[in-house]
């Protein structure tokens, strides 16, 4: 596939370059995204963190991740506080741990089915289990 270089109309201009079918794939995405309630796009990691603060454990938030290398990021209410996990896109999925998706929204159906049977563990929530 050929390389794009400025992001295509209605992406942000933050995103790196990537191959065609991955801006088809990243638009597509997005555009779900922004229609659901739950993606709060530019936000902080310490606005997220003081807003999931209030909420009961379990709730969640998808924001722009201020990681350069990656996209977006999953923000948690746990039991301890909020914790944030990058969601990184390769090669056309979204990747959180072990599962993947061409779909934002469709990769967190598949982490929350998945964890009420088989929680997760990641070293940034301190032994804490996602479920």
């Amino acid at each position: 596939s050929t390389l794009t270089s400025p992001a295509p109309p209605g992406l942000p201009d933050r995103f790196r370059m990537f191959r065609s079918c991955e801006w088809e794939v990243l638009e597509r995405s997005l555009n779900i995204l922004q229609a659901s309630d739950f993606y709060w796009g530019p936000l902080s990691v310490g606005e997220a963190h003081a807003k999931l603060q209030r909420e009961p454990v379990g709730t969640y938030l998808v924001r722009d991740s201020s990681q350069g290398n990656c996209l977006f990021s999953l923000s948690v209410r746990m039991p301890t506080g909020p914790v944030s996990l990058r969601i990184s896109f390769q090669e056309g999925y979204f990747r959180l741990k072990n599962w993947f998706s061409d779909c934002v929204v469709r990769l967190l159906e598949l982490v929350v089915a998945g964890t009420r049977n088989n929680p997760l563990h990641f070293d940034e929530m301190g032994g804490t289990p996602l479920v």
